[in-house]
């Protein structure tokens, strides 16, 4: 609340509120329970800070630049290196290090499960995993860089993403989480792959044998397994350019914000012509991995954008990967949800007669 309370391009009208005070702010850091509504309403009372607040004036200033660490204790050792190469050297030398990138999945595990690494390698802000370049076939986005970053920086460039972001946990979590991290940790219900194979991206890794780079598609080989080897870091993620026209996140989840998803679906479609041209989709929460629903691609490639040739689809896309039945969904659910997600996407997009294509 102190924060949202000192945003300055905080203005009156500004997300519904009186004192443009937005309440996603508060996101994942409240208990639901009791007391929500008069802490809203407090919120919403707030007038703006005082000229001489001597936290208000630090606003005019940047943030104090994160320094390199090197901390040893008991129960672990704790590295922040400065550059890259600093970096990789410390890998090879500790090839075990868990590789901190944002924390929003390895708090958990340190916060909850009481879990303790030998050695930890911060990498998040390594000015070479922060880069942001357009260029005229892709985008190359830094691993390093939070997601409330990126998506500032894409500004809606990328209406898959600027879609896909405000679905991603909350406001305080993204202004830590990373892509980076997000792909390291390889989980089947990691949000950011099923928007990124269904925009055909990329991984760029960097290690002691150089630079690589691998299709998304095939990055990931198993269980929280992918091909990144041993001592190599994930420094980019690269989109092909054009985007496709018709794009869309789905992400099913017990509640709208602030939960890990069930099911999330990533489309990305070319339709010229009322024909589907290019179709990509994909998948996470269906399988031991995020994956490519290539049998539904194809059954729509070449096919016209009709309700007919979709629901024929849905289908394919309801028996797609091996969902599991879980505390969050039932097995027979996330394939309903498969079908279903589909069908909304045509729906959606003769609603608002979303042309897509010259």
């Amino acid at each position: 609340m102190a924060a949202e309370y000192l945003r300055p391009d905080r203005v009156d009208g500004q997300h519904g509120a009186a004192n443009g005070f937005d309440l996603h702010a508060l996101s994942g850091n409240l208990c639901r329970c009791t007391g929500y509504r008069p802490i809203a309403d407090a919120a919403y009372a707030l007038g703006a800070p005082d000229a001489a607040d001597p936290l208000a004036a630090r606003r005019a200033g940047p943030a104090p630049a994160p320094r390199p660490t090197a901390l040893n204790a008991p129960d672990g050792a704790f590295h922040r290196p400065a550059t890259l190469a600093e970096a990789l050297d410390l890998l090879a030398a500790h090839p075990d290090a868990k590789v901190l990138s944002g924390g929003t999945d390895w708090g958990v595990e340190v916060n909850l499960r009481h879990a303790r690494a030998a050695v930890t390698v911060a990498v998040d802000h390594l000015p070479e995993l922060r880069v942001f370049e357009e260029g005229a076939d892709s985008l190359l986005l830094g691993a390093g860089h939070s997601l409330s970053e990126l998506e500032r920086c894409l500004d809606g460039r990328v209406p898959l993403l600027a879609g896909w972001f405000p679905q991603f946990a909350s406001r305080l979590i993204r202004n830590s989480a990373t892509l980076g991290g997000n792909l390291g940790t390889a989980s089947p219900i990691g949000d950011s792959p099923p928007a990124l194979l269904a925009l055909d991206a990329s991984v760029r890794l960097v290690g002691p044998g150089g630079v690589r780079e691998v299709a998304l598609a095939d990055y990931f080989t198993g269980y929280r397994q992918t091909v990144r080897q041993p001592g190599e870091l994930i420094a980019a993620v690269r989109i092909p350019l054009p985007l496709s026209p018709l794009t869309a996140f789905h992400k099913i989840a017990k509640r709208r914000f602030d939960d890990i998803s069930s099911v999330a679906v990533g489309y990305a479609l070319d339709v010229q012509g009322g024909v589907v041209t290019r179709a990509r989709i994909g998948l996470g929460g269906v399988a031991a991995t995020p994956l490519r629903a290539h049998e539904t691609e194809a059954a729509l490639e070449g096919q016209p954008w009709t309700e007919a040739t979709v629901r024929a689809a849905a289908r394919l896309l309801g028996q797609t990967g091996t969902p599991l039945s879980d505390h969050r969904a039932s097995a027979a659910y996330r394939a309903a949800m498969l079908e279903q997600s589909l069908l909304k996407l045509w729906f959606e997009s003769q609603s608002t007669e979303q042309e897509v294509g010259a």
